[in-house]
């Protein structure tokens, strides 16, 4: 049986897709963009500013699911220019200072809103 998770600290979905959805006790988290929650604009300075966003995004549909960084278990990363990869890497690890989750990091031609990069997350709570 699944569950669909939402919250408004997060962005909307923009298309036929859930936040998240919770099966089988796993959590799995549509990719974010850097999308402000409050205002629907995008938050893109910079490869920095974007990551975090990101990463507060997640943050937020990880907590309506009861869940946190730490019950993450794979991320799937979306970057339009791996050479942004350190920037985005060093933003990345201070939300993953111990035992980090597994991870993929793939090079794509475009991402939604022109968004630099993406991310996708599972959970399991430990």
């Amino acid at each position: 049986m699944k569950k669909i998770i939402t919250t408004k600290e997060a962005p909307e979905a923009i298309g036929p897709y859930s936040q998240a959805v919770m099966a089988g006790g796993q959590l799995f988290i549509s990719g974010q963009i850097a999308l402000d929650p409050v205002t629907g604009e995008m938050v893109n300075t910079d490869i920095a500013a974007e990551t975090g966003q990101i990463l507060k995004n997640l943050g937020a549909i990880l907590r309506a699911a009861g869940m946190g960084y730490a019950d993450v278990v794979q991320a799937t990363v979306y970057m339009r220019d791996l050479n942004d990869f350190a920037a985005m890497n060093a933003v990345y690890g201070e939300f993953f200072k111990h035992d980090p989750p597994a991870r993929a990091t793939v090079g794509v031609l475009g991402l939604p809103k022109d968004a630099r990069v993406e991310m996708a997350f599972v959970a399991v709570k430990n």
